[in-house]
Formats: C-alpha cells, structure tokens, sequence
C-alpha cells in the first residue's frame, strides 16, 4: 500500500516534467566533475553522493540569473529540510568553476550551504536528455556580467541511491521547483 501511495504521489510531482528529460524509473547517468561549495571548488561524484542516501539534482541555466537565483535561495533556506529527508542536493549548470566559485559563496544565493558543479561542456546535461542552448551574445547576469556559456534546461531529478531517477522535475516555477523536490524526496523517507 504504502510504495501504491508513493507511486501516486511521485506522479502527481512530476505533471510537468520537461518534454525530453528522463523519467522516472530510468538509470540517472553517473557523473564526476568540479563543484563548489562556500566557494570551495572540489571533485563531485554522483556514485559517491548516493552512498549516503537520495540525491536531488537540478539543473539551471546560470549563476546570476534571475530564476537561478531564485532557485538556489530557495534550496539553501530549505537545506536542512532535505537533510532530514536523508537528501543531498547538487545543481548543475554551464557555468565555469570560476563563476560557481563566487555563486556557492554568495550570501543572497547558495549562501554556502548548496553545492553547484560545473558542466561547461554540457555532457552531463545532454546525458539526461536535457536541450543544451548555444550561448546567446551580449547577455549579462544579475551582476552586469557577461554570460559566456550554454544554458541547460531547468530540470530537478529525484535520485534514489540505486541509482535510479523517483521523479522528474520540469517546466515549473524556480521555487515551485524546490517546493515540489522537497515533497518528493520527503514521500521517499516515509514510504520506508
């Protein structure tokens, strides 16, 4: 009874997951790259990060963007709520080292309490089957700064420490986003 609810309640997470994203049931690609936290940048493993319970990845276009920022405020006010859920949380985007650096530190933002990594080439993101958009000239972050790379789609993964994908997250709001993953990580921890 208890995993029908869970089954039920992880569909109704994902009614508006992105068009060509994985899906739940679907093995999440393992990735290792360079993240930072509290602006200390540090090798992340996916396989590594699942040994100690689920993992909430989420995707965003950039640092410094409006609905990015958004996003990873919204996650680092509610960090604590993952952590009692047994989750860690991992987003990921195009941004150089450099700019995620500055990004996990920012008080406003990651606040030290969110890691971000780097997926500069896209690889990661075109593994879970996320559209990956040429940089667009002239674009400036919140901070006036030129934006130089790609942009992935907004897309948040619930993955079990099987390494298997529980929802799939997209097409929301960026604190919808974030409202929805806490929701589907917590009904992981109660359907155990």
């Amino acid at each position: 009874m208890k995993r029908f609810l869970l089954g039920c309640l992880l569909s109704s997470a994902m009614t508006l997951p992105a068009v060509a994203a994985l899906k739940a049931g679907d093995a999440a690609p393992d990735f290792q790259t360079q993240a930072s936290q509290a602006g200390k940048a540090f090798n992340y493993s996916l396989k590594d990060a699942l040994q100690k319970g689920p993992v909430v990845v989420y995707f965003y276009p950039s640092a410094y963007t409006g609905g990015c920022n958004i996003q990873a405020h919204t996650f680092a006010v509610n960090v604590d709520k993952f952590a009692a859920a047994g989750a860690s949380i991992i987003g990921v985007s195009l941004d150089s080292i450099d700019r995620l650096n500055d990004f996990s530190a920012d008080p406003e933002y990651c606040a030290g309490k969110v890691a971000v990594a780097s997926d500069a080439d896209g690889a990661i993101s075109k593994s879970y089957d996320l559209v990956v958009k040429a940089a667009a000239e002239g674009k400036k972050d919140s901070r006036g700064v030129d934006i130089t790379h790609g942009f992935a789609e907004r897309t948040t993964f619930i993955v079990t420490p099987d390494g298997k994908i529980a929802a799939t997250l997209g097409g929301l709001k960026p604190a919808e986003n974030v409202e929805q993953a806490l929701t589907a990580v917590q009904q992981l921890t109660t359907a155990k």
